[in-house]
């Protein structure tokens, strides 16, 4: 399956973004959705995830702010993020963890198969 990711952009912190994440050539249902993010001068750090039955995670600092959703039919993900800070800097990556439908989410990158070129969202004080 290929990823591609978009909706990038510059904000001012406390603006929102929204992310998709777009899948071709594979069947997009058989994959749970992971979004990592790259700071500059910072390993890849997990985001949020979607199983493929609707089970997520997040990681701490987002939860509450991004929401993680995902669309079957439009063979997309979508990560919608709020309240944006500074700290939320990064070239944002989406992957796919091909696993069984009842599969828990995995936060480690080391189990995403597939990964979309990033998306960078900047956010200014």
């Amino acid at each position: 399956v290929q990823l591609q990711a978009s909706g990038g952009g510059l904000v001012q912190a406390g603006d929102s973004l929204r992310l998709s994440c777009a899948a071709s050539g594979g069947q997009f249902s058989r994959y749970a959705i992971g979004w990592f993010r790259q700071a500059p001068g910072k390993e890849r750090e997990f985001v949020a995830a979607i199983g493929r039955s609707g089970t997520i995670k997040y990681k701490e600092s987002v939860n509450g702010r991004f929401t993680v959703s995902r669309d079957n039919a439009k063979k997309t993900v979508y990560l919608q993020m709020n309240s944006l800070n500074v700290e939320d800097t990064a070239v944002y990556y989406c992957a796919a963890d091909n696993v069984i439908l009842t599969a828990p989410v995995r936060t480690e990158s080391r189990y995403y198969e597939f990964w979309g070129q990033g998306t960078l969202v900047t956010v200014s004080s």
